[in-house]
């Protein structure tokens, strides 16, 4: 599959039920405080570790068993779609001058882990590695022209790309959770506090 197809692959009718199954907008209660950063960056940033809190919420929650369940024949597993993640947050920043780690291929990558354990940990260091480099981007770098798949962009537009793609594939990981009967834990919290309130 080309890296083309490999940004923009998704599953419109996951992501519909994605989209009805999730209770809004709401933080992660796990998720890391935004980096002390204003601005474009800042938004960034808040968005893309709400994605982050949210699939690390959800990869802990999928039992090992469930890591190779996939909807259909021809599409991610559930251990997949974090590994299509952490590829694009290692992949995607090399586009932009961000070197990724030694021994990375995009082409090879989502497919190189299987084991829970090792997914959980490569989605956490895929952020780290990506949100890093954000946060040492400086504001006039992020003006600088950028081309993917032959689109023209900037820097700013990549990270935007980047925020987008963890978005899109979290209402598909939400969508596998729940087809799966795992209820996301921040749904579950916000369940468990109904009563309380009443």
């Amino acid at each position: 599959m080309s890296m083309h197809r490999m940004v923009r692959a998704s599953l419109a009718p996951v992501a519909l039920v994605a989209a009805v199954l999730s209770s809004g907008v709401t933080f992660a209660q796990d998720a890391a405080p935004p980096a002390a950063t204003s601005g474009v960056k800042g938004d960034l940033l808040t968005w893309i570790q709400d994605a982050e809190g949210k699939l690390a919420q959800l990869a802990d929650a999928m039992p090992e068993s469930k890591y190779g369940w996939r909807p259909d024949t021809g599409v991610r597993s559930v251990g997949g779609v974090f590994m299509h993640v952490a590829a694009a947050n290692y992949g995607l920043p090399s586009f932009i001058g961000v070197p990724a780690p030694a021994g990375f291929k995009f082409e090879t990558y989502e497919q190189s882990l299987t084991k829970k354990a090792d997914i959980v940990k490569a989605l956490h260091d895929s952020f780290a590695h990506m949100e890093g480099a954000l946060k040492a981007t400086s504001d006039a770098n992020m003006d600088k022209p950028a081309e993917f798949f032959g689109m023209k962009t900037t820097v700013r537009g990549a990270y935007f790309l980047l925020l987008s793609h963890a978005h899109e594939h979290l209402g598909q990981a939400i969508a596998y959770a729940r087809m799966n009967k795992v209820t996301p834990p921040w749904s579950a919290k916000e369940h468990a506090a109904e009563p309380k309130k009443q």
